[in-house]
């Protein structure tokens, strides 16, 4: 059974830092495109960054540029998004998730297979 689990969210005061990780189970991660997005209450889903199977390509949201970085680790069939100088609104559930075929985007139309979300928090 094809399955993404996602950890790492909490409650984090403005300007800390947390990182999320995206496992994979059931598959390998090697050959997908792996994004994350997330979703704030009364808000539509937003992409927020996307690499390639490689790695040597990523995609950023504007808003995250500078802050977030995403990176993977095959070996361990993980993804990871290092947020840092966190505001209140990146707070939303994130969510990652998979696509085989195709490149980089940060649509998620355009994706298979999808984690169950974790919460992040961003208050004082």
């Amino acid at each position: 059974q094809l399955k993404l689990v996602e950890s790492g969210g909490g409650l984090v005061q403005p300007g800390g830092s947390l990182r999320l990780s995206c496992a994979a189970s059931g598959f390998t991660l090697d050959n997908y495109v792996i994004a994350w997005f997330r979703q704030a209450p009364g808000k539509e889903r937003e992409g927020v960054s996307s690499i390639s199977r490689g790695g040597g390509t990523t995609r950023y949201v504007d808003s995250v540029k500078g802050r977030f970085t995403i990176s993977r680790d095959n070996a361990k069939n993980t993804v990871y998004l290092q947020m840092n100088s966190l505001k209140p609104a990146d707070t939303a559930v994130y969510y990652c998730a998979v696509r085989q075929f195709g490149a980089t985007s940060l649509n998620g139309e355009m994706y298979d297979q999808w984690g169950q979300g974790t919460q992040v928090t961003v208050s004082s």
